[in-house]
């Protein structure tokens, strides 16, 4: 199947695959994923790719969206990642990026997040999306807010106990 890439004007969105599993290895492993997304136990790139496989491709052949590697236009460097999420035992589909630090506070995310929020609507017909960020995670609060995403309660997500901000928006 042809899996949609999108472009913004700094920003390339592409599905993220096997060939990107050194950077989600980095990614994954960032002191603010660790603390704001949690650890996903990827110690080894062998751990990375097999996070892919298990996480990330079978959603992508399921509901043709999943994660996408964010890439720079300029110099084709891999700087985040922004998805759209199909959770099992949650309702909606969710919005969720992540950055390595030295690419945060830029506008990555809003840009990356804007287009995926377009696409949601436009190309895979979602009406409604909800986003999940920790108590302490202001920067993450501050950019679901520009982006017009509303707070709406306190939420606990499949197989995580920590209490978590639900945010949700419709398109």
């Amino acid at each position: 199947m042809d899996y949609h890439s999108f472009e913004t004007e700094r920003l390339i969105l592409k599905p993220t695959g096997i060939e990107d599993t050194e950077f989600i290895f980095q990614l994954l492993n960032s002191p603010k994923w660790i603390q704001f997304i949690g650890d996903r136990n990827v110690r080894t790139s062998d751990d990375a790719k097999i996070y892919i496989q298990n996480r990330m491709l079978p959603q992508l052949e399921k509901c043709g969206f999943s994660n996408y590697t964010v890439i720079q236009k300029e110099d084709q460097t891999k700087i985040g990642t922004c998805g759209l999420y199909s959770r099992e035992g949650m309702e909606n589909i969710d919005i969720g990026f992540a950055f390595l630090p030295e690419f945060e506070k830029k506008g990555f995310a809003f840009e990356a997040a804007s287009k995926l929020l377009y696409e949601a609507k436009n190309t895979f017909k979602i009406n409604h999306l909800d986003a999940f960020t920790t108590k302490d995670n202001y920067d993450s609060q501050k950019l679901l807010e520009k982006l017009g995403l509303k707070k709406s309660g306190l939420i606990r997500i499949p197989n995580d106990d920590e209490e978590l901000i639900l945010y949700q928006i419709e398109l």
